[in-house]
């Protein structure tokens, strides 16, 4: 069975700076469509970030530039390091991995931004 457990959130500053882990287990992350989407109060689920087994990534225009997702292979796991964090930033983030019919999700970290 396949796992993802997402770390790393919290409440920052704005212009503040984290990074967010998304273990994977049961499986090889290299063998994924991996992605960060987030749900904010009120909102819907969007894609923020995805990074593709040819290495290619996709970025929301809304954190283009500011967010950046990467894959260390070695250590089976996904991360989103999110800096210069603005107010509407703030929502759940979760990690997902695809491949074919398969669709798996990780429980989110909370990410606050706020003075």
């Amino acid at each position: 069975q396949v796992q993802l457990v997402e770390s790393g959130g919290d409440l920052v500053q704005p212009g503040g700076s984290l990074r967010l882990s998304c273990a994977v287990s049961g499986s090889l992350v290299s063998v994924f469509l991996m992605g960060w989407y987030r749900q904010g109060p009120g909102k819907q689920r969007e894609l923020v970030a995805d990074s593709r087994i040819s290495g290619s990534t996709n970025y929301a225009a809304s954190v283009k530039g500011r967010f950046t997702i990467s894959r260390d292979n070695a250590k089976n796991t996904v991360y989103l390091q999110m800096n210069s964090l603005k107010p509407e930033d703030t929502a759940v983030y979760y990690c997902n991995a695809k491949l074919g019919t398969y669709d798996f999700w990780g429980q989110g970290t909370q990410v606050t931004v706020s003075s």
